[in-house]
């Protein structure tokens, strides 16, 4: 009999990070705001579409790959910026990106990572995207884009939907606090930025793509556009922030309608399975990120975690686009879905 795997899923792996990490840095990933309703919500969300499955075409060996802001990828999903991984495994991000490589996709990487910031761009050959944050510091703001840009990061992301920390409660009744960020922290963001300040950052950037990431009405998604963003994502921080905001999956038809075309819109939020990329794709998202899942596999095998993650994702879209009729992502259409 052959060894039957350990981790089937990627839900396999939170359990046993579970048990490996302190319970504050545990909750400090798993956490969200308030109530936690948007948290759950999230993975909800993906349970109020169905599968409409379409057979003889074909589509036995499908082909998963896409290209994002010209930027070929083995498959439409791509590591969400997430704080502090060296909390989770001693090589962290290092690790995330050599894992993001051998999968053939892109890692966003935080503004966390700012101490060491050209370690995480030389760990692979792969391309990376920076998750802007801006400080009340500007200076240092500054100086940090521009050894984001000497260091080769592909793309530009800005964060729009933290001007303060979400309340979260279990962060609060651990006693975790934020090492960067915080308003008593070294470097505290800043709190009043609006549309204004996209100038101020392109200006910075010189031929840098500009993404923004935090859109959940097609308002913003507007205002983003004609701020001149190349790409939008779609997300409500893991859950992190504002309690009771839409899911990613429930806000993204709005904004793809809104945008009309005019640029590519990823989202993410709540993504465990590769029915739901399939889903999410099918919405009108050219791909997702994906971040909890990341975590705990970085949790329980470093490196080799993160890898197994991918396989599992992979393996099941790919199953997904077989049993849809599916010969390639541009075959994933509206039509592949309906509300249950």
């Amino acid at each position: 009999m052959e060894d039957v795997p350990r981790f089937v899923t990627v839900d396999d792996y939170e359990s046993v990070a579970r048990e490996r990490l302190p319970a504050d840095v545990f909750d400090f990933y798993a956490g969200g705001a308030g109530d936690e309703w948007t948290l759950a919500e999230n993975v909800r969300s993906f349970d109020r579409w169905r599968l409409r499955p379409r057979f003889l075409r074909g589509a036995g060996e499908p082909d998963p790959s896409t290209t994002i802001l010209g930027t070929p990828i083995a498959f439409p999903v791509l590591v969400a910026p997430w704080a502090y991984q060296g909390l989770a495994h001693p090589d962290g991000e290092r690790a995330t990106a050599r894992a993001a490589a051998t999968a053939g996709t892109i890692m966003l990487v935080s503004s966390t990572t700012i101490d060491f910031l050209e370690d995480v761009a030389t760990s692979s050959d792969a391309p990376k995207w920076w998750q802007l944050y801006i400080f009340e510091d500007r200076g240092v703001t500054e100086e940090m884009l521009a050894r984001v840009v000497a260091s080769g990061y592909g793309a530009i992301c800005l964060t729009v939907d933290l001007p303060i920390f979400g309340l979260r409660h279990r962060d609060t009744r651990n006693g975790f606090v934020p090492p960067i960020g915080a308003p008593k922290s070294r470097l505290r963001y800043d709190p009043t930025l609006s549309w204004d300040d996209v100038g101020w950052i392109r200006e910075r950037t010189p031929g840098v793509p500009f993404v923004v990431k935090g859109v959940l009405t097609a308002e913003d998604a507007e205002l983003a556009v004609n701020a001149g963003a190349d790409a939008i994502i779609v997300s409500n921080h893991g859950g992190r922030q504002l309690d009771w905001s839409p899911a990613g999956l429930t806000a993204l038809p709005e904004v793809v309608d809104a945008v009309a075309g005019r640029v590519p819109v990823l989202m993410d939020g709540g993504v465990r399975r590769g029915t739901d990329v399939l889903k999410a794709l099918a919405l009108g998202a050219v791909a997702v990120l994906v971040g909890r899942p990341f975590v705990w596999g970085l949790a329980v095998d470093g490196e080799a975690g993160v890898t197994d993650v991918f396989r599992i994702l992979r393996a099941e879209f790919e199953n997904a686009m077989t049993l849809t009729g599916c010969r390639t992502v541009g075959e994933i259409t509206p039509a592949l879905v309906a509300p249950v």
